[in-house]
Order: structure tokens, then C-alpha cells, then sequence
């Protein structure tokens, strides 16, 4: 078997991680079109992501977050994504790289991305030990360094306790996983079984 010198495969993310971005920079410009939302999952624990305390216990691997009715403040740079978000009524602040992202997923088009982090995302996660940049809101949560080695399961809705059913029962935004009776769907099934 040869070997891909060009790496194809790191391409292709990449090219994919940037439909991301555009979308998100569509939506960050002008606000989400027709019944268009997104579910994005993450690895928290990627060099670069940015969550409070209380977030990073609550979600030490991985987690997915709903951006739909209400979210705020969402900054998009070439490498990240910064996004206000309530989370059982307590507002949060989260920064993302595109390189962190896991899934991504618009049910209303039925459109799914599922993107695999580079053995060399992981191995910088283990060695990075430089400080965040402080953020750039005021509500920001304070820099972070991203929770490593906890273990959860990496499903699409991951990050499920009690967010969606504040939300729920006050009609906001859950931030982390759709409101009951929305169908929650895995981005393993887009993904190519060998």
C-alpha cells in the first residue's frame, strides 16, 4: 500500500471544518435563516477551548452545544468561534477552535458533518501549557486551561443533565441539547463504517 505523502485526509477536515466557519460567519452577520439550527459538538479538552469551571466539570471530554433561539455575541475569526450561550438560566461564554470541533449537525436540512482530530491535536493537548488570551467580553469566564483526562461517553448530546429541562420549563434556550421532545440524532451515522 502506498503512502499519501499529501495527506488527503487533513485536507478534506480541513476543507469541511471551513463550511463550518462560513455558516457560522453567515449567521454571526446577518442571524439564522428559516428554521435553520445547528447542534456542535466539541472536545473540550483541545488546546484552545475556553469554558468556565462549572462547564469544564460538567462536561470533561466532550460536549455539544444548540445554537438556535437564544445565543449571543457569536464572534467568528479564521481559527475560532466565540458564542454566548445560557445554561440552566446561567449565562456562559465559550471559545472554540474550529480544530476542536467533533460534529456538527443542522436537523432542520438534515445536513451532518462528523470531523476526527488529528493525533497531533492530542498530543499538543498533553504538552500545552501556555495561558489563554484573556476574553474579550466582560461577561467571559476567566481564562482556562481545558480539563484533561476525565472520561465520558462522545455522543451528539452529550452535554444533557438538566440544561434542557430548565429549558423546558422556562421556554429558553438549553445551550446544550435540544428542548424535550426534539429527536436527538448521533453523527455516527454520517460516518463511514469500514
Amino acid at each position: 500500500m502506498s503512502v499519501d505523502h499529501i495527506r488527503y485526509d487533513l485536507l478534506a477536515q480541513e476543507a469541511l471544518r471551513s463550511v463550518v466557519r462560513r455558516v457560522l460567519l453567515d449567521v454571526a452577520k446577518t442571524g439564522l435563516p428559516g428554521e435553520h439550527h445547528f447542534y456542535i459538538s466539541f472536545d473540550t479538552r483541545a488546546p484552545g477551548v475556553r469554558l468556565s469551571p462549572r462547564m469544564l466539570e460538567k462536561y470533561p471530554e466532550e460536549m455539544t452545544i444548540v445554537l438556535q433561539h437564544q445565543f449571543w455575541d457569536l464572534i467568528v475569526t479564521d481559527t475560532t468561534f466565540e458564542v454566548g450561550l445560557s445554561f440552566g438560566g446561567i449565562p456562559e461564554r465559550l471559545l472554540v477552535p474550529f480544530s476542536a470541533l467533533k460534529g456538527f449537525f443542522d436537523p432542520s436540512v438534515k445536513f451532518g458533518l462528523q470531523f476526527e482530530l488529528a493525533a497531533n491535536e492530542s498530543e499538543a493537548e498533553e504538552t500545552d501549557d501556555s495561558p489563554f488570551e484573556a476574553p474579550r467580553s466582560a461577561n467571559a469566564p476567566a481564562p482556562l486551561k481545558p480539563a484533561r483526562g476525565a472520561a465520558s461517553e462522545p455522543v451528539l448530546a452529550s452535554a444533557v443533565p438538566t440544561a434542557a429541562s430548565d429549558a423546558a420549563e422556562t421556554g429558553q434556550e438549553a445551550g446544550a441539547r435540544p428542548a424535550s421532545g426534539a429527536q436527538v440524532v448521533q453523527l455516527d451515522v454520517f460516518r463511514n463504517k469500514k
